[in-house]
């Protein structure tokens, strides 16, 4: 926990300088004021460190994962330092919610070994208590002011990940909802898509890639979810959502954030999704599973 940009150098820069004095290969995503002002403070040491924008890495935040899984599995064993916010104040709460549950799965993710040393700073004073509180909940570890101490209602990596059991809230508009149950109304909902998205003013490739996540999700449904689903779609101020659900049930909180080996013949869908879209949300229970697409206007 910092507060304000005096906190936050705080909380980085001797962390950072530790990183580099033991050999470790430091990588800081954040915003980029963040990054400015790190590369100021930290001066020529500034040079040896990896910055990544967060806010076009994590702006989809199933996408942060893999993005830490890659440099570790490119550190050849050397534990890698990182510095990781994908929380900050004005982002739209269906981006907070996801950075959110990607900050509970990141136990899951990297419960296997210590080769991620990974801080995740969170603004105190900028969040409120109420987002301080969901930080505590999803990491073990929490230092504030100098003290460290165990997060606070923190239940344990499996149950942090039941996350991804729980429901999305409801649309935020009247949603258009078609139901299909064959690859020839799949094909329609592809071309439905993209029609919605560029009367909204979405450029023609983006329209597309949105079309083609609808696809490739849909297409899940026919295969995994019962052989049937609906789509339901409506806009907002901020993005045209595509929501796909299906009866199925996915077992694996991490779908869509574990790179696809070359290999792999199946599993793919949710992966392309996330690739594709600003935000992706999954959820899936005994209930079903549901999957939210968005693309902003």
């Amino acid at each position: 926990m910092y507060r304000g940009d005096a906190g936050f150098l705080d909380v980085t820069v001797d962390y950072v300088r530790d990183g580099l004095a033991a050999g470790q290969p430091v990588i800081v995503a954040v915003i980029p004021p963040k990054i400015k002002l790190l590369r100021e403070a930290l001066g020529p040491a500034a040079d040896e460190v990896r910055f990544v924008d967060m806010a076009e890495v994590g702006r989809n935040p199933a996408r942060i994962i893999p993005m830490w899984r890659d440099a570790v599995d490119a550190g050849g064993g050397v534990p890698i330092r990182g510095i990781g916010e994908p929380v900050w104040h004005g982002r739209s709460p269906a981006e907070l919610a996801e950075a959110l549950l990607h900050e509970a799965l990141l136990n899951l993710a990297f419960a296997d070994g210590p080769d991620l040393l990974l801080r995740c700073p969170y603004d105190a004073d900028a969040l409120g208590d109420a987002m301080v509180g969901d930080a505590h909940r999803r990491h073990p570890t929490v230092v504030d002011g100098g003290a460290v101490g165990c997060g606070r209602g923190y239940p344990g990596v499996a149950e942090t990940a039941a996350e991804f059991t729980l429901s999305l809230p409801g649309e935020g508009a009247e949603p258009e909802v078609i139901d299909f149950d064959g690859m020839h109304v799949v094909r329609a909902l592809r071309a439905t898509a993209a029609e919605r998205a560029t009367a909204l003013g979405i450029d023609r490739d983006r329209a597309s890639d949105l079309a083609l996540a609808v696809h490739e999700i849909a297409v899940n449904s026919l295969r995994h979810g019962g052989g049937r689903g609906t789509l339901r779609m409506w806009s907002d101020d901020v993005a045209l959502v595509c929501e796909v659900r299906d009866s199925g049930r996915i077992d694996q909180p991490l779908v869509g954030r574990i790179r696809p080996t070359p290999s792999q013949r199946s599993g793919r869908g949710v992966w392309l999704a996330n690739q594709l879209c600003d935000l992706v949300q999954v959820r899936s229970s005994a209930a079903g599973t549901t999957v939210r697409m968005h693309m902003a206007l």
